[in-house]
């Protein structure tokens, strides 16, 4: 039985400096607000990979696979059967919508988000690798691309962000709104373990490659970890009074029984 164990040893997989971070919830809010932007710029731009994972699908079963995909992204509701297929489009159940309003929460308008005006380098070079990789024409290269995402996203970086940022929801911004995160992490675990079971019918497949499989991989995990570590690099530096605040905030609102946070480095 094929297993790529390089995919799952990969670095980002097994650690996150960034998440690890911003686990503690002791992000400022210029900090907070540079992380938006930027993740809001992989959000949207994932759409194009999604387009062209359709595109170049090698079959009608991975076609609407893809669909499923990438109408939910645009706003079609799952069923309760989890299929688009009879849900209900809402413009406001968009991925992109709903955290566009996660970020006008923090004071972010519209055209500060979502845009390649506004991404980094790295995270422009991930959202580049997810149309090269994960869009590729070659089944086994885009299925590589896919498991490598999924069992990334499923390693705990949803868990990371969601406790840093109900730690900041309980101690400064009683407003922001959760769901896109909460939903976002209690769907991968499924996606994961889906792509488990596709990948074991796909390596009997006349033409299947592994080494194209773990090459993308491999290759779509180095363009993560770029993403997160150009993240952790080019945080916004707290100012003294920022600093004070928060750890005058955690005090303040800690009980004994609460995890004490400990201040960014």
């Amino acid at each position: 039985m094929f297993f790529p164990t390089e995919i799952f040893d990969h670095a980002i997989v097994r650690k996150n400096r960034f998440t690890e971070w911003f686990a503690q919830g002791t992000a400022t809010d210029e900090q907070l607000r540079a992380f938006t932007v930027q993740f809001s710029v992989f959000s949207h731009l994932f759409i194009e990979a999604q387009l062209r994972k359709c595109i170049n699908a090698p079959d009608r079963e991975s076609y609407r696979a893809g669909k499923e995909i990438l109408m939910n992204e645009l706003g079609v509701v799952f069923t309760p059967e989890g299929s688009v297929e009879g849900g209900r489009f809402r413009f406001n159940a968009g991925h992109f919508e709903w955290l566009a309003e996660f970020a006008a929460s923090l004071g972010l308008g519209w055209n500060e988000i979502g845009k390649r005006e506004h991404g980094l380098p790295s995270t422009l070079a991930f959202c580049d690798a997810l149309v090269e990789w994960y869009g590729a024409c070659d089944e086994s290269t885009a299925a590589g691309a896919s498991f490598a995402i999924e069992h990334w996203a499923a390693a705990g970086f949803w868990k990371q962000l969601i406790a840093g940022l109900r730690a900041i929801k309980a101690h400064r911004h009683p407003q922001l709104p959760l769901g896109f995160w909460t939903w976002h992490d209690a769907l991968e675990e499924q996606h994961a373990a889906h792509t488990s079971d596709e990948l074991q019918v796909l390596s009997k497949k006349p033409g299947f490659s592994e080494e194209r499989f773990t090459r993308a991989g491999m290759a779509i995990l180095d363009a993560v970890a770029g993403f997160w570590n150009g993240l952790y690099e080019s945080r916004p530096a707290a100012s003294a009074p920022a600093l004070r605040q928060i750890s005058r905030t955690v005090v303040l609102r800690s009980t004994p029984s609460t995890e004490r946070y400990v201040l960014p480095t």
